[in-house]
């Protein structure tokens, strides 16, 4: 249910988006950079895909824990149920998104949602692809106080999907809602680095929580927003987005000479560091007024083509969200295969790299070619319209990236 649910929520989506686009541009504003939107939007469906899998490892654990520990059986039949199931669910999600500010192994998860250095509604669609592992941890108590397993779901999907109109510059302040939920205003704070908004607004749907328990911080008219994190990730691949931060932590507690300070790297606020590794290892020291974007050139050929590209793969993984349940594991996973690889190669692209070029060149060969392969066989002589259209797909996409990689080639010529 859920995937299928974010697999229909995502043209309401594209479609919000679109608007945003045309009223920030009647403002005269440029709230999107190409590379960061399609980053945002690669990493909310690579999100989608795993969690065909990864869901039945947290959903499975609160089943069985309704299953064999429930204290009471609460009948979801009946308003307050949900209403307490939603209150009790956005509770548990603010301890969830705090500690995941304020724990390295669980900022390692929650940091992709925030690498974005730019706020905008596809920004809403970053998300991790690793917070199964622990964050299940935190809804514990909704599964032994009885909230039946499809009620949970559905609460955690409201909860969701709430948040995405959030995520954008182009609402200002909310007068006394600002004071109750968690609003543009409030939720652009969260998304800050600087000193006056870290670590602040953790509120899903009730910005209540931060105020009652000491976290909340208005947007103030002086300080402007600075998006992203601290340890900026520039780049816009969507695997070392979420593995960036892992791979920080790894490297510390593998230098680090004491087993103490090895847990410690994992258990601590993000940012420290054990001071021998501090020491071998440094890093410089986070500067609001030296921060500069990661903002690679990208002619407007190539820049065009990725944007295509970018709808074609969410196209695809789109059939693959509505045909994986039918499909045998093996071609699940080449299709899953694809889609990410699919992904990498994009994000590379847009980061105007050259050698993502060839390989996106063998991309395109390779879709053609399973698009000919999954035809029925035929006389060579007896050309389908399909056929020709895989034909010309292939031809086309080659043609349009050899003269985007052309265009790269002289944007980059001293």
């Amino acid at each position: 249910m859920y995937e299928k649910v974010l697999l229909w929520a995502t043209p309401v989506f594209l479609i919000m988006i679109a608007l945003e686009c045309a009223v920030a541009a009647l403002r005269r504003r440029s709230p999107y950079r190409l590379g960061d939107a399609l980053g945002s939007v690669s990493l909310g469906a690579l999100s989608t895909y795993v969690g065909v899998y990864t869901r039945l490892f947290s959903f499975g654990i609160y089943v069985a824990l309704y299953d064999a520990a429930r204290l009471t059986t609460l009948d979801d039949s009946r308003a307050w149920v949900w209403v307490a199931a939603l209150v009790l669910y956005d509770f548990l999600y603010y301890w969830n998104h705090r500690l995941g500010h304020e724990i390295n192994v669980l900022w390692a998860a929650h940091v992709v949602h925030h690498q974005s250095e730019e706020f905008n509604l596809s920004t809403a669609l970053r998300q991790t692809s690793s917070s199964f592992l622990l964050s299940w941890l935190f809804y514990v108590p909704m599964a032994l106080a009885g909230f039946p397993p499809r009620l949970f779901l559905f609460v955690s999907l409201i909860d969701l999907l709430y948040q995405f109109w959030i995520h954008t510059e182009q609402i200002g302040s909310l007068g006394v809602l600002d004071r109750l939920l968690a609003t543009p205003s409030n939720h652009r704070v969260h998304h800050g680095v600087n000193d006056e908004y870290l670590d602040r607004n953790y509120g899903g749907i009730l910005i209540v929580w931060d105020r009652l328990f000491g976290t909340f911080q208005p947007e103030l008219a002086s300080v402007p927003v600075v998006y992203g994190t601290r340890d900026p990730l520039r780049s816009w691949n969507p695997l070392w987005a979420n593995l960036h931060t892992y791979a920080a932590l790894l490297r510390d507690a593998a230098l680090a000479r004491s087993w103490a300070d090895r847990v410690r790297v994992f258990c601590a606020r993000p940012g420290w560091r054990p001071d021998d590794v501090a020491a071998r290892d440094p890093r410089p020291a986070f500067e609001l007024s030296r921060r500069a974007k990661f903002s690679p050139s990208l002619p407007a050929t190539l820049g065009a083509y990725c944007l295509m590209q970018g709808f074609g793969i969410l196209g695809l993984g789109a059939f693959f969200m509505a045909m994986v349940p039918g499909w045998p594991v093996g071609r699940a996973l080449a299709c899953l295969a694809l889609l990410v690889g699919s992904q990498w190669i994009l994000g590379g692209l847009t980061q105007a790299r050259r050698g993502y070029a060839w390989l996106e060149g063998a991309r395109i060969v390779l879709i053609a070619s399973l698009m000919l392969a999954s035809m029925p066989a035929a006389d060579v002589r007896d050309w389908t319209p399909a056929a020709a259209v895989a034909i010309m797909f292939g031809a086309g996409c080659l043609g349009w990236l050899w003269l985007g990689a052309r265009a790269l080639r002289v944007v980059a010529t001293p």
